[in-house]
């Protein structure tokens, strides 16, 4: 019987965050609170987002707004880092970026922590920005799995191609 393996990856749904991105400026233009006061949240390039606001508290009232609507769509915030508030002439801006894949370091941690802490058989391989996992028995993967969920590790992470 061949190996069994799962790969461990760190994935944006890039139609969910533009579906939070588009809740979050329906609630904005909504909100009696942010009447007449340009608030605004939008895309800036491929994976940055930039909010903009007359004052500090409202831009960050709708970071939260936006936070909100990531994780109710299922988006960790583990992959969104938002920079502190700026002024910008008349206005106060924040700029956040989405982060995708694995670093170097970050697959180094966790296939250590798979080999120190998970069961014997498991091996990891790291492919780039995503790590591999074999072992002959589904049991293994199946603890590797709660090993790697429990750890608190500073990035989301996903498990695909489970066979």
């Amino acid at each position: 019987m061949a190996d069994s393996s799962f790969d461990i990856v760190s994935k944006i749904d890039r139609q969910e965050a533009d579906n939070a991105l588009n809740q979050a400026v329906k609630e904005i233009a909504t909100r009696y609170d942010f009447k007449n006061t340009n608030a605004s949240i939008e895309w800036k390039g491929e994976w940055g987002v930039e909010i903009t606001a007359n004052a500090e508290e409202r831009a960050l009232a709708i970071l939260d707004v936006f936070q909100t609507k990531l994780v109710k769509r299922g988006i960790s915030l583990k992959t969104f880092e938002a920079d502190d508030p700026r002024q910008s002439g008349k206005d106060v801006k924040i700029n956040g970026t989405f982060t995708e894949g694995i670093s170097t370091e970050q697959a180094k941690k966790v296939s250590k922590l798979i080999r120190d802490e998970g069961p014997k058989g498991a091996k990891v391989q790291i492919q780039g920005d995503e790590l591999r996992v074999t072992s002959k028995s589904r049991d293994d993967l199946q603890e590797v799995i709660a090993l790697v969920k429990g750890a608190d590790l500073d990035f989301a992470v996903q498990f695909t191609n489970y066979r």
